[in-house]
């Protein structure tokens, strides 16, 4: 039986809740749900910009699957949380942009389901999780 390891890095915001920031059992690692805060102050950043929650929260889970010994060619699945539909192409935008500019040409893109929902904070507009396969 493969043992289940969390997953720690300073590199991104620590939870403000009872889980780790991933977990990593055998080839699969799960990152927990990031939003955009700086892993420094662990402040909340862009406030009203999706584009640039987007994309901080995106390297937050970098963080998490660097610190578990996967890349973005690893990603099967990106789940994310979108607080506004009319957030929807601007976030879309950023994702294209960081998803792009972090895998290779040659392999299919993660998987991606987008749900509009109610974050856990007002000033969050955006939370993204990830699922990885590791060789």
């Amino acid at each position: 039986m493969t043992a289940k390891s969390a997953i720690h890095t300073t590199a991104a915001p620590a939870p403000a809740h009872a889980f780790p920031q991933g977990v990593r059992k055998g080839p699969l690692l799960q990152v927990s749900g990031q939003g955009p805060v700086d892993p420094d102050s662990g402040e909340y950043v862009h406030r009203g910009n999706v584009k640039g929650q987007t994309l901080r929260t995106l390297e937050n889970v970098h963080a998490i699957l660097t610190a578990g010994g996967a890349s973005f060619d690893d990603v099967i699945m990106l789940r994310v949380y979108l607080a506004h539909r009319e957030d929807f192409h601007a976030m879309n935008e950023a994702y294209a942009e960081f998803v792009a500019a972090h895998t290779g040409k040659e392999i299919p893109l993660p998987c991606r389901t987008t749900v509009i929902c109610a974050l856990p904070r007002e000033e969050m507009l955006v939370e993204i999780d990830a699922l990885a396969a590791v060789d």
